[in-house]
């Protein structure tokens, strides 16, 4: 007698607001295809005031979990029944796994840039400094702290702003931080082993760049960029020809979308497909 076909799926998706701009929907379902998960990824346009109804809807579906994005990643803490490490510290969360009912927050951001970072340097013991201090710093932040980074400089127009991140970190980790203001054209003195542009200076514009004086950059730092699209910014194009290692905000993605399905699914997840996807939205 022939195996009867199972026409059930797993649920994920996202809750955010707006949503039809997200390219996560694109990365999991192949994801799933690929690796012959039989699960769907559904973007789904929720705000604050719907959040409550949709995580209540999404544990009475059986969904495997979701993530969150603006404007519900501090909101949706109020919902969770326990929060992994580094969202703990970070006060955010972008991935929710459910387990028998049991809402567990995570923040992949951080760990997301820390992966792709790894592959390339290790960050145990070195110095970085982050231009900007919003949701992607902070996670960056963190997690390169609890990564074992050394010394981490926040730099950041709002002075307050990124105060906050700096005593955040010395408060919860063992790196040791500290604030520069950004004024126009900035030069970083002295060079960190790693620069981070983690504001969205460079988002769908190839020529714009973060206001600090580029001409300083040596060969001996390594710049990394959030900004998935364009994968190649002005500001990774510039530290290339100063002959600096580099890493682009695309390689994050993946591995954000790659812990998704881990989180959800409990297995290692082939990033290549997911890759190929956001290869082809971002450079056609």
């Amino acid at each position: 007698m022939a195996e009867q076909e199972n026409f059930l799926s797993d649920l994920t998706g996202s809750f955010s607001s707006p949503c039809a701009e997200n390219p996560t929907v694109a990365v999991m379902e192949a994801a799933y295809q690929h690796q012959g998960i039989p699960a769907r990824y559904i973007n789904c346009d929720v705000g604050k005031a719907q959040l409550e109804q949709a995580v209540a809807g999404a544990k009475a579906m059986g969904w495997r979990g979701f993530n969150c994005s603006i404007p519900n990643k501090q909101a949706i803490i109020e919902y969770i029944d326990e929060l992994g490490t580094s969202a703990k510290v970070i006060g955010a969360v972008n991935c929710v796994i459910i387990r028998d009912g049991k809402l567990t927050g995570e923040n992949t951001d951080g760990k997301g840039f820390v992966e792709a970072l790894s592959e390339q340097i290790d960050i145990k013991g070195k110095t970085l400094a982050l231009l900007g201090a919003g949701g992607a710093a902070r996670a960056i932040a963190v997690e390169s702290a609890l990564a074992g980074a050394k010394e981490i400089t926040i730099i950041n127009r709002d002075k307050q702003k990124g105060q906050e991140l700096v005593d955040l970190i010395n408060d919860n980790t063992e790196a040791k931080a500290t604030f520069t203001p950004w004024t126009p054209g900035l030069r970083i003195d002295p060079l960190p082993d790693i620069l981070v542009n983690a504001t969205s200076v460079g988002l769908d514009d190839a020529d714009a760049i973060p206001d600090i004086e580029t001409e300083s950059l040596e060969s001996s730092l390594f710049v990394a960029d959030v900004i998935p699209n364009p994968p190649q910014t002005a500001l990774l194009r510039k530290a290339a020809d100063k002959g600096c290692r580099t890493l682009n905000g695309l390689n994050m993605l993946v591995n954000q979308g790659a812990l998704n399905l881990t989180y959800w699914f409990d297995k290692e997840a082939d990033k290549e497909p997911m890759r190929k996807v956001l290869q082809k939205l971002f450079t056609g």
